[in-house]
């Protein structure tokens, strides 16, 4: 379970986030919406360890958070606010970003096999229900099943990262890095935005069929209802100014789809 206990966010001296009290356990959805300014994608770089955004806590100043009882983000039971960013990536926490960043020769198949060898080491991917050691020449094709799944153009596997494609492929590379990856928690930062409706709906799909088998904790960032149509959430966080203001189930996001953030 990722666990959240009390966590301000400041940038450049600003306060973003003010006191967020949040979990999300394995298997569940959990839906942040909010308006623009809200806090929403502060919340997915602050999990993730992002050096810009520095964490504090209401009940002790920065100075003493690397006290051992002075934890602010836990997953599973094991603090993870004191650890950088791949130290959370080892420990299961994967963010799909809002602008997947283009990386010039970096070829796809062999960053994606990196990342499928890294994983493996650890115990518990190996644990998992399909703790498959594949060759190089066996991973390829998990690869573009994978694609394929994703209605992504195999001729894109043959690039650097991300070079030359558009906004929508860049979201697919994203969920396809995720699928390798295997991760315990999933975070989504606006992957929905600048998406057509097939997109979204197969991207939608495809997270929360493996979310689904493999018991995924997912936090999903959204402006829109129209993503939680194909990804339901069991719970809907809305934020605002900072802080949560109203926690509901997904009806609540429908509401908001109506009325709008104004009248919550």
């Amino acid at each position: 379970m990722i666990e959240i206990k009390k966590m301000v966010v400041k940038v450049s001296g600003k306060t973003i986030l003010d006191g967020i009290n949040l979990t999300v356990k394995p298997g569940e959805v959990v839906a942040i919406m909010g308006p623009n300014g809200s806090g929403k994608s502060t919340l997915a770089y602050a999990l993730a360890g992002h050096p810009k955004y520095e964490i504090s806590n209401f009940q002790f100043p920065i100075s003493n958070k690397k006290k051992k009882n002075n934890w602010i983000i836990k997953l599973d039971g094991k603090r993870i606010d004191d650890k950088s960013p791949d130290e959370r990536a080892k420990a299961g926490l994967f963010l799909a970003n809002q602008y997947p960043m283009s990386i010039p020769g970096l070829g796809i198949y062999s960053f994606l096999w990196q990342t499928w060898k890294k994983r493996s080491q650890i115990s518990d991917f190996r644990s998992q229900k399909d703790p498959k050691v594949m060759s190089l020449v066996e991973f390829r094709k998990y690869v573009v099943e994978l694609a394929q799944s994703l209605n992504l153009n195999l001729e894109l596997l043959g690039r650097s990262l991300n070079d030359g494609f558009s906004g929508g492929e860049k979201k697919k590379m994203e969920i396809l890095q995720m699928l390798v990856f295997s991760p315990k928690y999933l975070v989504l930062d606006e992957i929905d935005s600048g998406l057509d409706v097939d997109a979204l709906k197969i991207i939608a799909q495809s997270v929360a069929k493996v979310a689904k088998e493999k018991n995924i904790g997912v936090l999903v960032i959204t402006h829109y209802n129209r993503i939680l149509k194909y990804l339901p959430a069991d719970k809907v966080v809305i934020l605002e100014k900072g802080k949560i203001i109203k926690t509901g189930g997904k009806k609540l996001a429908e509401e908001i789809e109506e009325i709008g953030y104004g009248k919550i």
